[in-house]
């Protein structure tokens, strides 16, 4: 069974980091994209960062040169390097990877982790 999980989420003070991680698992024949998501109490769930299979990256303006998006291909995982966090980030980050997956026939999906929760307060 293809799953995402993630991990590194917690409470920490502004001005702290995190460092959040996702491994992907399973039957999976290759990844694509891959990305973080974030959704805050009554928000709708937006981009934080994708990164391709070649390493090319997007971040969504309100984390430009805070947060930093890395992947590792061998070991199928992405991670998300948090710094200079503010209240504002305070959301549940959700993992996501576009992937070519076997589930008695190859295909094309996308996936989600089940979420962390990340919550910068003092």
């Amino acid at each position: 069974q293809v799953q995402l999980v993630e991990s590194g989420g917690g409470l920490v003070q502004p001005g702290g980091s995190l460092r959040l991680s996702c491994l992907a698992s399973g039957s999976i024949f290759a990844i694509n994209a891959m990305g973080w998501y974030r959704q805050a109490p009554g928000k709708q769930r937006d981009l934080v960062a994708a990164i391709t299979s070649g390493g090319r990256t997007n971040y969504a303006g309100s984390v430009k040169g805070r947060f930093t998006i890395s992947r590792d291909n061998a070991e199928n995982t992405v991670s998300l390097q948090m710094n200079s966090l503010k209240p504002e980030d305070t959301a549940v980050y959700y993992c996501s990877a576009n992937m070519e997956v076997w589930d008695g026939t190859r295909r094309v999906d996308n996936y989600w982790g089940q979420g962390t929760q990340v919550t910068v307060s003092s």
